[in-house]
């Protein structure tokens, strides 16, 4: 299948499920999922259509990739330690919270977006619906941040795993998003510790994305350690993958 026939249908779910009504916000996803205006404007006109609050998963939920994230977490050398959790790109998923409410180890979980809009809704959510963690030592924030940027929030080598649940697909798939994603890649890589774990969840063919990741690892002027790939399942005929990225770091 060719990335254009990808992208659009990948844009087709979207707008299938949240975006009925709205032609000119289809045409923003379809063609700039990489700006933040956009998601500003999903988030707001999704958020005045609804009459209670409600997750909006892209994707699939926790549920389904749980047998990925919760094992790199338990087989961390020191279960006594506060792991460092990114879910980056969270926009208003569930998967960071349901990350903090069932781990047994202790984590700080931070669900970053680039929209304050999203970001908005998670607090005030979270706020009215205390969400309580299976470790009492556990933490949760979210915050407005670019993921082009994570060292502005992130020590070098600080961060166990980062879990992004089709933001590098958005950037891949945008007029201009495709340097915006070797840039998150990078990222990513250096803010990784040298026992972390970048889980990338997407539709994308392994052919296809398992040569971009290593391809843009070396682009970016960053040597990437290991590149695998599981298949998560298959979801209303459409087969997911989890692609697992660990940094390399000299020694």
């Amino acid at each position: 299948m060719s990335p254009l026939s990808k992208s659009l249908r990948l844009s087709q779910r979207v707008v299938a499920t949240c975006v009925r009504q709205h032609s000119s916000l289809t045409n923003d996803l379809i063609e700039n999922m990489d700006k933040k205006a956009t998601w500003d404007r999903f988030y707001t006109e999704n958020s005045s259509k609804a009459t209670s609050f409600k997750n909006f998963e892209w994707f699939f939920g926790f549920d389904a990739v749980k047998d990925f994230i919760m094992p790199l977490l338990l087989n961390k050398s020191d279960p006594h330690a506060l792991l460092q959790v990114l879910d980056m790109g969270c926009g208003t998923s569930a998967l960071g919270p349901c990350i903090y409410k069932h781990s047994p180890v202790p984590v700080q979980v931070t669900c970053a977006d680039i929209s304050p809009i999203a970001v908005r809704l998670m607090q005030e959510h979270v706020r009215s619906k205390a969400i309580e963690p299976h470790n009492l030592s556990s933490q949760l924030e979210f915050i407005e941040l670019d993921c082009t940027q994570l060292h502005k929030h992130f020590g070098s080598g600080s961060v166990d795993l980062i879990v992004d649940k089709g933001t590098t697909d958005a950037l891949l798939r945008s007029k201009e998003g495709k340097g915006k994603a070797g840039l998150v890649l990078k990222e990513c890589l250096k803010v990784l510790r040298g026992s972390g774990s970048l889980l990338q969840f997407s539709d994308e063919d392994p052919d296809a994305r398992l040569l971009w990741l290593e391809a843009a690892a070396l682009e970016q002027g960053v040597k990437a350690a290991e590149v695998g790939v599981q298949e998560v399942g298959e979801l209303r005929g459409v087969c997911y993958y989890c692609y697992q990225v660990t940094p390399h770091h000299a020694v």
